[in-house]
């Protein structure tokens, strides 16, 4: 496979993930809003998964090496579809949408516990 063709299937790939992992993150305070606070935890689960995975990767994806394998070029966007300011911004943005999810599940569940 040629690298430009490698990388054009890596980011489209790396975009996919990253497009559930966003919607997860989402969702989770929709779901725990309208009662499925299991449904929130469990997409909680998923992406502490995910978290993990970046812990033990010095917080990078792994895809981002796989994809530095064909390619120079290291703006923030060049292994993933998305724009600069996105790639730059995403794990602050999502990483601080995940910690308020997380909370108000956390709420959610308590109050209905209680």
């Amino acid at each position: 496979m040629k690298a430009e063709n490698a990388l054009r299937t890596i980011k489209l790939v790396h975009t996919v993930i990253w497009a559930f992992f966003a919607a997860c993150i989402l969702a989770m305070p929709v779901f725990a809003y309208a009662g499925n606070v299991s449904v929130a935890l469990g997409l909680a689960a998923v992406v502490t998964i995910e978290v993990v995975i970046l812990v033990f990767n010095r917080w990078r994806c792994p895809l981002t090496g796989v994809a530095g394998r064909y390619t120079d070029q290291r703006r923030d966007n060049f292994d993933i579809y998305l724009p600069v300011w996105l790639a730059r911004y995403n794990k602050l943005v999502f990483g601080k949408l995940f910690v308020v999810g997380v909370l108000y599940t956390m709420m959610k569940w308590w109050s209905v516990g209680a």
